[in-house]
């Protein structure tokens, strides 16, 4: 079982997918299409109702980028928090390597902390404690903004896996409800196309490893585009893929752009992994 907040979810079989909404102006992905609070909305509705049963919002892109003031993000994620949890039963996770933001955001009704930094905010495992939210603890080689073009690692598995492990220790020793930590490789950040594809092959190893859920965060990533040269608007079938090949390997949170596709093939993998051998069980 799976506690973010008042929602608890069933993850032994079951895949969940994560729509991800960006209140930037410089995504990667979308450039900013929903930037706009009535285009955020519409998008919202569209992912909630495509099967999304997690919404994961954020206010500052994990790439270089001009500087964003912890003002500037609070005005771009709180309203939209309180307005998609006024809207929609479905458990909203808050994209945020900063304390302040997390704790305005799960104080208007958000129950998870995304955090893609692992925690850097010396502050943020606090916060997450008193809020009793979930957190996800993400791998990253510097800091979230910091360009990272050409990563070394003496063992890339070995040191994901050590880091992992201290940050989900780091969670429990703070307070964080084991039921309510969630760990993520962190595919394209501060690695290469070959470390994200090694990672994402061994992901049942991660999870068994390191004893938690895994969320798969891979959706439209460079090194999708980087096996075959795609650009990132044609990685849809790439990041459905690895969505798969993660899932039979024991992963049971997809953070996605296509929801609908994404949830249709879990679906389909769901059914077969049932039908031919016990599923991976996550402790």
């Amino acid at each position: 079982m799976l506690r973010f907040g008042k929602y608890t979810f069933d993850i032994a079989t079951h895949g969940l997918v994560m729509g991800i909404l960006n209140r930037t102006t410089d995504s990667f992905f979308d450039n900013g299409a929903y930037f706009e609070f009535s285009k955020f909305l519409e998008r919202a509705e569209e992912l909630v109702s495509s099967g999304a049963e997690i919404l994961d919002v954020g206010g500052v892109k994990a790439g270089a980028g001009p500087a964003i003031s912890t003002q500037e993000e609070l005005d771009r994620v709180v309203p939209a928090v309180s307005a998609l949890v006024e809207r929609f039963d479905v458990a909203v996770s808050i994209d945020t390597w900063n304390s302040i933001v997390l704790d305005e955001a799960l104080s208007v009704g958000g129950v998870c902390g995304n955090d893609i930094s692992g925690f850097g905010d010396p502050k943020y495992l606090e916060v997450a404690a008193r809020h009793d939210c979930g957190v996800i603890a993400t791998h990253i080689r510097l800091a979230p903004r910091v360009p990272d073009p050409d990563p070394v690692y003496h063992d890339l598995y070995g040191q994901v896996c050590e880091f992992l492990t201290l940050k989900v220790n780091d969670a429990i020793s703070s307070g964080v409800d084991r039921q309510s930590i969630v760990i993520d490789a962190g595919l394209d950040l501060g690695k290469t196309t070959a470390h994200s594809l090694e990672l994402l092959a061994r992901t049942g190893e991660l999870i068994d490893d390191v004893g938690f859920p895994l969320l798969l965060s891979a959706s439209n990533k460079d090194f999708i585009g980087g096996l075959l040269g795609y650009d990132v608007s044609a990685r849809g079938p790439g990041s459905i893929s690895s969505a798969i090949i993660a899932y039979l390997e024991g992963a049971r949170i997809f953070r996605v752009h296509d929801v609908k596709g994404t949830r249709r093939a879990l679906e389909i993998s769901e059914a077969i992994a049932d039908s031919v051998s016990p599923s991976r069980q996550v402790l």
